[in-house]
């Protein structure tokens, strides 16, 4: 996860993870201007190699906290990754696009992309 999680210029460091329901993986993403984002996932259900389910957060505003089902699907020797993030109301909807979250995601799918190719 620390060569690739996060959007492009990021770093992660990661305190503790725990794969399982009930788990969690408590991490720090460091953003290019060295702004420190601290970040909760609580996993919710974990079907390998198929399915997440989990609530992000900061895990001190539980306000923000959005919830996460990726989908993983083999299609003709590869794999298809679905993430659907479902936010707690319209505004924190409207707040996370404004602030960039839609290409800040794909920032972090295609270092993911990248990250696989080198292996």
């Amino acid at each position: 996860m620390a060569r690739w999680w996060g959007p492009n210029g990021f770093t992660t460091t990661t305190s503790e993870m725990e794969v399982r329901p009930g788990g969690v993986w408590r991490f720090v993403m460091h953003a290019p201007d060295g702004t420190d984002y601290p970040n909760l996932v609580e996993y919710i259900e974990v079907a390998e190699p198929e399915l997440l389910v989990y609530n992000h957060g900061d895990g001190e505003n539980r306000e923000r906290d959005f919830h996460v089902t990726m989908t993983f699907a083999e299609e003709g020797g590869r794999t298809t990754v679905a993430s659907r993030m479902l936010l707690q109301s319209a505004e924190a909807r409207a707040q996370a696009v404004g602030f960039g979250a839609v290409e800040l995601g794909k920032q972090t799918f295609e270092r993911l992309v990248e990250h696989l190719r080198k292996m």
